[in-house]
């Protein structure tokens, strides 16, 4: 039994234990729907991450930048035993093999978006990692998707569930349809 001199014992997480994360998958440049399947399946191929759900596809309004194709987007519910800095870097590479250029356009269009929208219940606010995604409660196309999964989920930072955000959202210009 683990512990120290006084009897008092020590819960170690193993290196292996999982963890429960929700990234937020996208494209609006060619074949969107093929590169974000190609995206998860990078992830998933890559070890130590496993799908868990999968919410509907959807065609989404771009936002903030709109002069653009309209995204596929969808979330994707995972778990890994990869730390969320660890992940982040590997979304990231997989966005640039997938030919993703990050061109100084903010919010423009891209082959191929993954964000992390929630590693457990964990709260980051570092210059290179924000978790909860910062923006996810303002985004239809971001809500919608982690409802279809989740929707008595609670925010972390808002202390609101996922239906309550959703429910909450102006969703003017962000419009949302199922694909195909």
């Amino acid at each position: 039994m683990p512990g120290n001199a006084e009897g008092v014992d020590f819960t170690i997480e193993p290196v292996n234990a999982y963890h429960t994360a929700y990234i937020s998958v996208g494209s609006n440049m060619g074949e969107r729907l093929e590169n974000c399947r190609r995206g998860m399946a990078a992830l998933i191929r890559s070890g130590r991450c496993r799908l868990i759900d999968q919410s509907c596809i959807y065609k989404t309004e771009p936002v903030d930048y709109v002069a653009q194709h309209w995204f596929v987007n969808y979330v994707s519910k995972i778990e890994t035993t990869r730390d969320p800095f660890s992940l982040m870097d590997l979304l990231a590479s997989i966005e640039i093999s997938a030919g993703r250029v990050r061109d100084g356009i903010r919010f423009g269009p891209r082959v191929l978006d993954l964000d992390i929208i929630f590693y457990d219940d964990l709260i980051v606010d570092e210059s290179r990692l924000k978790i909860p995604h910062p923006r996810m409660h303002e985004r239809h196309f971001v809500l919608k998707p982690v409802c279809d999964i989740s929707p008595e989920m609670m925010h972390p930072v808002f202390r609101q569930t996922m239906q309550s955000l959703l429910n909450d959202l102006d969703k003017t210009g962000q419009g949302i349809h199922k694909y195909k």
